[in-house]
């Protein structure tokens, strides 16, 4: 019986209060869309930087006239070498070949091969690509460039392009999480103010129900209630919208971008889950502040 008093209690504030109550619902909508979308955003672009970081290569060059006991050298130096993983040799026809498989029209005119023999080497951690290049073309004093043995021409890394990947993804997930943050704190304080102008206009009646013997809790539930509706009420229509997107929007393109279909992403149930406990947790967080603020029993 308490509980079909306190929520219509609940419900008469909400509809005495309606515009307060209506923004605290859109913010509540705005961060939970933004966190439902944040979260497989995240997940997915940290699974795409992980698989990019995976390749990150060191392109040792050799010199035009390495005969076959330089290349023999050259591959005992990398394979010794504590920063390297793994060391793939790619001589300079198997490179034509890939090559013109990539763009055929660009090597058709081409009287000689001019692609050097190549060592692609996979270093052991990819943050560490600069130091296995520089122990392969260590700088003189003088600030040129060598390299540890005679064979090798020159030293390369794909990693200036990769860390310009990892850089946007980092941005995204940067710029999303401090929004989703901003979001989630506009929330509590609707919501905070909700109750507050609730507890205001029921402020004789509060003080009333205390001179008969109410008791805090008795007086507390109803506000509590009108806060976690708030909440329930926004991640519903969040889950709500955010459905309907995976329907019309993500699920025809996941056979196009594999980054949708990425294993690592959160399943649409979980991820309804979680919305739904961080609305509730924001109006709970957003009612016992106002609570402990501005009710005085």
């Amino acid at each position: 019986m308490k509980i079909g008093f306190f929520l219509r209690e609940a419900l008469r504030s909400l509809t005495r209060n309606a515009v307060p109550s209506f923004a605290a619902l859109a913010s509540v909508l705005v961060t939970l869309l933004v966190l439902g979308v944040f979260i497989p955003i995240v997940q997915a672009t940290t699974g795409a930087a992980n698989e990019v970081r995976g390749r990150v290569l060191v392109n040792v060059y050799l010199k035009a006239n390495a005969s076959q006991a330089d290349i023999s050298r050259v591959k005992g130096v990398l394979t010794d070498n504590p920063d390297v993983d793994k060391v793939e040799f790619v001589s300079k026809a198997q490179a034509l070949r890939e090559e013109k498989a990539k763009n055929p029209e660009a090597y058709q005119l081409l009287g000689s091969n001019p692609l050097p023999d190549t060592f692609r080497v996979t270093p052991k951690d990819p943050d560490e690509t600069g130091a296995l290049i520089s122990s392969l073309a260590p700088q003189t004093p003088g600030g040129g460039a060598t390299t540890v043995d005679p064979a090798i021409d020159i030293v390369k890394s794909s990693k200036d392009d990769t860390q310009k990947i990892l850089t946007a993804t980092k941005v995204v997930k940067y710029t999303t999480g401090l929004l989703a943050v901003l979001l989630v704190i506009a929330s509590i304080l609707l919501i905070s103010n909700t109750i507050r102008l609730s507890l205001f206009s029921r402020r004789r009646e509060i003080h009333v129900m205390k001179l008969v013997g109410a008791t805090d809790g008795f007086i507390r539930w109803p506000f509590v209630l009108e806060g976690i509706i708030v909440g329930a009420l926004g991640a519903l229509l969040a889950v709500l919208l955010l459905g309907v997107m995976k329907v019309a929007l993500v699920d025809p393109l996941v056979s196009d971008f594999a980054l949708l279909a990425a294993p690592d992403t959160i399943g649409f149930g979980v991820l309804v889950a979680i919305l739904l406990s961080a609305g509730i947790a924001v109006s709970s967080i957003g009612s016992a502040i106002s609570l402990r603020r501005f009710l005085q029993v």
